[in-house]
């Protein structure tokens, strides 16, 4: 059980209280082992993002207990072992693309050669390279959330979690950039979880979680 990445007993996760209280993640249990590879589905504010920060240790459980084995305390896991694609916006607005994406090897004190080196090769993977230079202010939406996903890779995580990784790309483009996150997480080995409502994105991973009003089915026992 050493190899477990990640271990969850009846996590739960509540916000407010009272008549505003909602249970975002009721009573889940699962874990993910090393070459997981897992979709997340479910309806808008069924859970999916808040799952995905409770094993990112971006948020706390308000009950239940949620571990990580093999990777170390939570305290350890990012810029590092865990390694986060967010929905929404999340390069930095002061650095270039290519400098977003060299970022993880940075700060895990890597080579800058290597950084720039990796941050090079995955801005070509998602087909970014026009646009390296510029600020994330000059990008679209689409070319972000792609540079996104190759910052969450380029740091070599043991553990991908991606939030809705190709929502802001068109049909064919969701396949791809899905396609070469698959192919750099086999690459590095690292497991891969993705919370996704595209059923293009669905059929191209075989292990499925459900999750509807907070609660997790399909998850594989702990």
């Amino acid at each position: 059980m050493d190899d477990l990445l990640v271990r969850a007993v009846e996590v739960s996760r509540v916000f407010g209280s009272g008549a505003s209280r909602v249970q975002a993640v009721v009573d889940a249990t699962f874990s993910i082992r090393p070459g997981d590879r897992v979709v997340l589905v479910g309806p808008s504010g069924s859970g999916k993002s808040t799952l995905l920060h409770l094993i990112a240790a971006l948020d706390r459980p308000t009950s239940g207990a949620i571990e990580w084995p093999a990777l170390g305390p939570s305290d350890a896991l990012r810029p590092g072992p865990v390694a986060v694609a967010f929905q929404g916006q999340s390069l930095l607005p002061p650095l270039t693309v290519l400098e977003n994406v060299e970022l993880p090897v940075l700060l895990a004190d890597g080579p800058a050669e290597e950084a720039h080196a990796q941050a090079e090769r995955l801005l070509g993977v998602f087909e970014l390279e026009e646009v390296s230079a510029k600020l994330p202010e000059e990008i679209s939406a689409g070319q972000a959330q792609r540079a996104a996903a190759a910052r969450a890779l380029a740091g070599t995580p043991r553990l991908v979690l991606a939030d809705e990784p190709t929502g802001q790309q068109d049909r064919a483009g969701a396949r791809r950039v899905m396609q070469a996150i698959i192919d750099e997480a086999q690459r590095i080995s690292a497991a891969l979880l993705v919370a996704t409502h595209d059923p293009s994105v669905m059929a191209m991973v075989l292990q499925r979680w459900e999750i509807d009003r907070g609660r997790l089915r399909t998850a594989v026992p702990v």
